[in-house]
């Protein structure tokens, strides 16, 4: 018992933190001030945020996405043992830097450092991501609803995202400016990655109803 913890208290920590992480995103935003609105007018202080609310959109974008495949995950969860309890809480400690590192990256929006920083969080995230899910599939094993075909496709979701961000990271120093929109690489190589393994669940069927 001391090495089972209950599953609905762990997911709404979850909850509350990722809600807690996207809310500081938008308070990253800072207001202008009078002063700025005065000197450069309504329509150039919007011009001047406009690095901010670009690492927003995109910030909590992906920490939807992260907390969409938590939803998933937990569903396959049976009960937390203590190296998937201590998982999450580090899942959960890089969700909550992701807050910083946008604030950085959108004050130093031309520069490759920020973006870099950025960039390790979000593989952080990512790299958590898939040690959870590759230990949920071993601990729980196969089943009825966690089929080969639904852990590659977990698989696959999990390494995709860190995988583009490291490579972004890496292709900052070459070109700059593609890096910053290579994360659009993802949605659509999971679409490709989709269709793909929809393919083999379906070629699955026929093979199994056949026989």
């Amino acid at each position: 018992m001391l090495n089972r913890f209950p599953n609905d208290r762990v997911n709404n920590f979850c909850d509350a933190v990722f809600a807690i992480a996207m809310t500081l995103l938008i308070l990253e935003i800072k207001i202008p001030t009078a002063a700025d609105l005065t000197s450069h007018g309504t329509s150039g202080v919007l011009l001047r945020l406009i690095p901010s609310f670009v690492g927003f959109f995109i910030s909590f974008l992906v920490t939807a996405l992260y907390w969409r495949a938590h939803l998933i995950l937990a569903q396959f969860v049976k009960t937390y043992d203590n190296r998937l309890l201590w998982l999450t809480v580090w899942l959960l400690m890089s969700v909550v830097l992701l807050p910083f590192s946008t604030a950085f990256y959108s004050k130093f929006f031309g520069y490759n450092g920020p973006f870099v920083v950025y960039c390790v969080n979000l593989v952080m995230i990512g790299v958590f991501n898939f040690v959870m899910v590759n230990y949920i599939i071993k601990k729980e094993g196969y089943s009825e609803t966690l089929t080969p075909i639904v852990a590659a496709r977990l698989r696959f979701r999990a390494i995709l995202a860190p995988s583009v961000w490291l490579l972004s990271g890496i292709w900052v120093f070459v070109e700059p400016l593609s890096a910053r929109y290579l994360f659009i690489l993802i949605f659509i190589l999971q679409a490709i990655g989709e269709r793909r393994l929809v393919r083999k669940e379906k070629a699955a069927l026929s093979t199994s109803e056949k026989k």
